[in-house]
């Protein structure tokens, strides 16, 4: 399929064709001539070249002549008016950036995939390159796209990549490697796109994780009858935070803390992070001397969230725990343990 791009070019080189074509076509039944003549006199004609008749014309040659030729300049001012504004105006620079921004894109496996590059996609973005996870970005506005890459800075661009397209069409989910994504977040402004683009991609890839924004509350069934995971409503996440700065101000602060403004962070490591010999075990075990990262909660596969698990709790299939610690505390944690954060 086309890009936008090239649909200008297609359509005036198909016009100068089909022209000249049917300019031969007109010249063999009006004046009988060979082909070979018949498309030099339709190409001399439509190029408005100047150049002498093969064959003397007769009165309907020269009516048709009179007419091909103005028609064809019309034709042939447009062709010149779109190769101009692809060599001055940069547009064969734009799409060979395309073609290069495919290239990469196809690149990219066990990405996050968002839709939309508002504000809650711009802070998506933000979030997962702080934690240097692969995604690219879908959306329809070019102008949003640069400013936002911008914004995020010129450090780790090896990270993601964008398409200027429709999330949508099935076409454009395809390009951004849906079958090899681990994540779709959908941030589009309607509900109802949120929807279709959550039904299109669980059709296309049935094991992927959907994250879906809902404004209206009566959308939140809809979406996750379309096979969305989990729902996001950024009013209602903003009014409780609102909220709780007022009743519990202090535990606030800490959640913030624990959300990347502060030292403190969480991460999660499930079953399948952890090295053969951790795996199946006690949890008393992670707890070693020079580890000072500190296990806050299990979640088991059939109780669900423990919270300060017990010593005895035994990591086993399925199974996740939640460590809180620094930076650096987490990164050591996961070295001694887990395969996370290695290479």
């Amino acid at each position: 399929m086309l890009s936008p791009r090239l649909y200008r070019l297609f359509w005036a080189v198909v016009l100068l064709f089909v022209s000249t074509i049917g300019g031969a076509f007109a010249y063999r039944w009006i004046e009988g001539w060979g082909w070979l003549d018949c498309v030099y006199m339709s190409v001399i004609t439509a190029g408005t070249v100047g150049f002498q008749e093969v064959h003397p014309l007769s009165t309907e040659g020269r009516i048709f002549t009179i007419f091909f030729v103005i028609f064809n300049l019309a034709i042939f001012t447009y062709f010149a008016s779109v190769i101009t504004s692809y060599l001055i105006e940069g547009e064969l620079r734009d799409i060979f950036n395309q073609y290069l921004t495919k290239r990469k894109v196809e690149k990219f496996t066990n990405h996050v995939i968002i839709c939309g590059f508002g504000r809650n996609g711009f802070r998506a973005a933000e979030e997962l390159l702080k934690n240097d996870v692969p995604f690219i970005i879908v959306e329809t506005k070019r102008e949003l796209i640069e400013t936002n890459i911008q914004n995020l800075g010129k450090k780790q661009t090896h990270l993601f990549s964008f398409i200027e397209g429709d999330a949508t069409q099935d076409h454009i989910l395809h390009q951004a490697g849906i079958k090899r994504a681990r994540a779709l977040l959908t941030t589009l402004p309607k509900d109802a796109d949120n929807v279709f683009v959550t039904l299109t991609a669980r059709q296309l890839n049935p094991e992927l994780l959907i994250i879906a924004r809902a404004n209206e509350a009566s959308t939140g069934n809809k979406l996750l009858h379309a096979g969305a995971n989990r729902l996001v409503r950024p009013d209602v996440i903003g009014g409780t935070y609102m909220a709780n700065l007022v009743l519990r101000p202090e535990v606030v602060d800490f959640l913030d803390i624990m959300n990347g403004t502060g030292k403190l962070k969480l991460e999660e490591f499930s079953f399948v992070d952890f090295k053969p010999e951790y795996q199946n075990i006690k949890i008393e075990i992670f707890k070693k001397p020079h580890i000072q990262a500190h296990i806050i909660a299990f979640k088991d596969n059939l109780k669900g969230f423990l919270i300060n698990p017990n010593a005895d709790t035994i990591l086993g299939q399925d199974d996740t725990i939640i460590v809180l610690g620094t930076q650096m505390q987490l990164f050591a944690f996961a070295e001694e343990f887990t395969h996370k954060f290695r290479g």
